[in-house]
């Protein structure tokens, strides 16, 4: 048995996965085992309970404008809960879809508007006949890190009050095309538009979330061994920005 043990949560995983979002966790696992700490997941799903003191982790995937509008309606009944457990510094991953319903509404394609919870700042537009899509390469203003990926989506997101980036464009698109911004961090929770997944593919943020959910959990234990860590998911493949 591992020393250390995470619980994730996986909102709406059955829906909202598209570009196999999961793979974001079984990132963080494999770094885990740096510090011999492992990660059991658990699918909160339709109808089903979050508890906000239960989890270390959560991971809400990307979806279509269809599996939105299920979600929309069954979120709510979590709302409260889930802003406790984000106001109390737990580490949150939003990616996509579960980023746009972070914040207070998104646009739909066909102009229906899609409630969020409004646990963070920012709404989302829809654009009209265009979607940015392609690699993105932005840069993260605090650890001066880069983060590559990949962008597929018809929204246009902007950030709100306390929300900071996740990084600056340096190419492609981002949250709007407008202000250079990518994603978001606020407290321990971070959004992206970033497929891939993100943390498959940026070891630095997968090794910056999991030390965060560690610490949380585990203040008087030491894992330092993380930053020495530099094995790579990507080592054998070249990403061309």
């Amino acid at each position: 048995m591992a020393t250390y043990t995470l619980n994730a949560a996986h909102l709406y995983g059955d829906l909202m996965n598209t570009y196999g979002d999961i793979g974001n966790i079984l990132a963080m696992g494999y770094y885990a085992k740096a510090v011999d700490a492992e990660i059991k997941t658990e699918l909160i799903s339709l109808d089903d309970p979050f508890d906000p003191d239960k989890y270390d982790f959560v991971l809400f995937g990307g979806g279509q404008d269809y599996e939105q509008t299920i979600v929309s309606k069954d979120l709510q009944t979590k709302k409260a809960a889930l802003t406790s457990y984000i106001e109390n510094d737990g580490p949150f991953l939003a990616i996509c879809g579960g980023f746009q319903m972070l914040g207070h509404y998104y646009i739909g394609a066909q102009g229906e508007k899609i409630p969020g919870i409004g646990a963070l700042d920012h709404y989302t537009l829809s654009q009209d006949h265009n979607r940015f899509i392609g690699n993105i390469t932005i840069k993260n203003a605090e650890t001066g890190q880069t983060y590559y990926g990949f962008e597929n989506h018809n929204g246009t997101t902007f950030l709100g009050k306390g929300e900071r980036p996740l990084g600056t464009v340096e190419q492609g698109n981002g949250n709007n095309g407008q202000d250079k911004s990518e994603g978001v961090i606020y407290k321990n929770t971070f959004g992206s538009y970033f497929h891939g997944p993100i943390l498959a593919r940026n070891e630095a943020l997968a090794k910056r979330i999991l030390k965060l959910a560690l610490q949380r959990k585990y203040p008087d234990a030491d894992f330092s061994a993380l930053d020495q860590l530099t094995e790579d998911l990507t080592k054998n493949v070249t990403i061309k920005p």
